[in-house]
Order: structure tokens, then C-alpha cells, then sequence
């Protein structure tokens, strides 16, 4: 897996780029997704996230995470229409996290910040794998997901 992360100045020191690598990489195993793969992950502020929000989804306003999927065909972790020589990692997409908006959202779920961040990437990560929330089943079905690896992370780090 190659992983490209970045964290803003501003929040750098608040973050340990180690314990996102375990969320990626976690994330990615749950799904069943090998080291064939590589994505980027950027934490950074509400204006960045608003703008990206904007400008590439049509919605006036900033989220908490998201994800930009390189055509994902939905489960295999593989990009469709698009073919990578052999033995070339498969570039999976961009997860962007709104650090602020995490810390809000922490604080209104009265949990610390890290698990709102866990929560964010992981939920970002699947979505490059093709995961969705747009009905009830689907939406079920990524929150147990979720929360199968936010487990597995914590019981690792434990």
C-alpha cells in the first residue's frame, strides 16, 4: 500500500500520521484490499474542504469528510476503465478531512477528537472502496463496517 498523507500546518502535532496509516491500512483489510493500492488522505480546514465541496460536488457549504474515488467499481477495490501495467498499485482516490469540523462534532458526541478523526477517515476510506449510505441497507452495512474496523484498530493499539 503506498498512502500519501498529509496533515495542515495548523493541526500538525495534534495528529500521529502512524495511527492514520493503521486506519488506512485496516480499512483496507477489512475489505480485503492488499498492498496493490495506493491513496492520499489530507487533513486540513473547513475553508479547503468548503471549497472542494464546492467546486466538485456542486454543495455550497463544508462537510466533515470527503472522498474523491478514481472511477471505483464499487467492491473490488479495482478501478474500472482504467488499466494499470502489472504489478502497478491501483490509485484508490483522495479522502479530505475537515480537522475542525471533527473537533465540532467531537465535542457535540461528547468523545475525544481522535475517535471523531477514526470515525472520518475509515468512513472516507470506504467510500473510495465503493461503500454508500444512500439507502438503509447500504448505510447498514457501512456502519457495521465501520465500526468493524474501528474495533480491530483499537484492540490492536490496546
Amino acid at each position: 500500500m503506498r498512502l500519501v498523507i498529509r496533515v495542515d500546518r495548523d493541526f500538525q502535532g495534534r495528529i500521529d500520521k502512524r495511527w492514520l496509516r493503521r486506519l488506512v491500512k485496516e480499512s483496507l483489510g477489512a475489505h480485503g484490499v492488499g498492498s496493490q493500492v495506493e491513496l492520499s488522505l489530507l487533513i486540513t480546514d473547513d475553508a479547503m474542504v468548503h471549497e472542494l465541496n464546492k467546486t466538485y460536488r456542486g454543495v455550497d457549504r463544508s462537510t466533515d469528510v470527503l472522498s474523491f474515488a478514481l472511477e471505483a467499481d464499487g467492491r473490488n477495490g479495482a478501478a474500472t476503465g482504467f488499466v494499470m501495467p502489472p504489478g502497478e498499485k491501483v490509485h484508490l482516490g483522495e479522502v479530505i478531512v475537515s480537522y475542525p469540523k471533527a473537533t465540532k462534532q467531537a465535542a457535540e458526541r461528547k468523545h475525544p477528537v481522535e475517535d471523531e478523526l477514526a470515525l472520518l477517515v475509515v468512513h472516507g476510506v470506504l467510500h473510495l472502496m465503493g461503500y454508500d449510505h444512500d439507502n438503509p441497507d447500504r448505510e447498514r452495512e457501512m456502519r457495521s463496517l465501520e465500526q468493524r474496523v474501528l474495533s480491530a484498530v483499537q484492540e490492536r493499539a490496546g
